[in-house]
């Protein structure tokens, strides 16, 4: 005999809330905010404990990563040393911004180089190590550069699969060293189960790449995950996307649709409504903004097209064009984040619905934090 079914004979006038297995299963699909959880918690003592309990709250979490509501977008962090967080949600759901304070050894230089997964990766600069730090959790994982990596112009990347809690990074740069004719770029991955990185993933450069006295690197923006591939801005005497594909192990490298210095326009790789890859450009002074996406021709040709132009000084209510810059993007949720003369904006790239972070204006990057997290619980 079941435990609920047990229950029911004891109590057969009993309602459907009393039943724990049910009640079980209607809670676990609150919505995954941060004051969820300990508003229903605070119902009674029944509530209380069966919200509380870690395999409840275990397969909350699993439901949430599994479904196909992207994670909450809970705010930003931004800049190195000092290192601070700008919540996004509002009250009961806003997380303080010292709930997210990462403490760092003095004189220690730490670079964010984005979020994903629930995990920021840092750069530290000093000891020429990474970190990979759980703003939930509190915990970190510190690895050492690969390598053939010291003393490069290094961009990585952070992620992990669903409901696990070994991560993988993948770090990528453009080889300078002299004695290469031909310019490449080299990818390394670490795994956290194994604590090992794999073999280097080379790949040559376009022609173009190696003219002129201004070296082609890889950008300090964060990637974009999109489907099985991480996708990192490239410029200097060779302008485009570098793709890695994780499936196949493999780079190459996709052309931008426009000339990266029209118009000094400021850019950023996007998921593209639909699915594939996107491409966001925003002219600093004209306040005009691009959304461009890939399609593929009855041959199989892949090229760009113009999906929207939008009006950013009707929509941001600008009294005058002055510089707009793109701060940062959050692949889960498809928001970017820009620093205008009017503040700190939010603004949703399918509906184009925008919010006011701050009044404040800010030019520095920003990385958007999307994770699940459960207030005092």
């Amino acid at each position: 005999m079941t435990a609920s079914l047990r229950r029911s004979l004891r109590s057969p006038a009993a309602g459907p809330l009393d039943d724990e297995d049910l009640l079980s299963e209607i809670l676990l699909r609150l919505p995954p905010q941060p004051s969820s959880l300990p508003r229903a918690s605070a119902v009674c003592k029944l509530w209380h404990n069966l919200l509380s309990d870690t395999r409840f709250l275990r397969r909350f979490r699993f439901r949430i990563r599994h479904s196909r509501n992207p994670a909450p977008l809970l705010g930003c962090f931004s800049g190195g040393t000092g290192l601070s967080f700008t919540p996004a949600l509002g009250a009961p759901n806003r997380v303080p911004p010292e709930r997210f304070s990462l403490q760092i050894d003095d004189g220690d230089r730490l670079y964010p180089h984005g979020c994903r997964h629930g995990l920021l990766l840092l750069s530290d600069l000093k000891s020429n190590q990474f970190l990979v730090w759980d703003p939930v959790t509190g915990g970190r994982h510190r690895v050492v550069t690969p390598p053939g990596f010291e003393g490069q112009l290094i961009n990585g990347a952070v992620l992990r699969a669903m409901g696990d809690v070994h991560f993988k990074l993948v770090f990528v740069m453009v080889d300078t060293n002299d004695e290469i004719q031909h310019r490449q770029v080299v990818a390394r991955v670490y795994s956290s189960q194994t604590g090992l990185w794999g073999d280097p993933i080379s790949m040559p450069l376009p022609p173009e790449a190696n003219q002129g006295w201004y070296h082609t690197s890889i950008c300090a923006q964060p990637s974009v995950l999109v489907g099985d591939s991480l996708y990192w801005m490239v410029m200097g005497n060779f302008d485009g996307i570098l793709k890695f594909d994780f499936v196949r192990q493999s780079l190459a490298v996709v052309q931008v649709p426009v000339n990266m210095f029209d118009e000094s326009c400021c850019f950023t790789v996007v998921r593209a409504e639909g699915g594939g890859l996107g491409f966001l450009s925003v002219s600093k002074f004209t306040a005009k903004a691009w959304l461009w996406k890939t399609k593929t021709g009855c041959d199989g040709v892949v090229s760009w097209g113009l999906g929207r132009t939008i009006e950013l000084d009707k929509l941001l209510s600008l009294n005058s064009k002055k510089y707009i810059r793109i701060l940062g993007y959050a692949e889960e949720n498809n928001l970017v984040f820009m620093g205008t003369p009017v503040g700190f904006l939010m603004v949703h790239l399918q509906s184009w619905q925008v919010t006011r972070l701050s009044e404040s204006i800010l030019y520095c990057p920003h990385h958007p934090f999307e994770s699940l997290y459960i207030e005092g619980i």
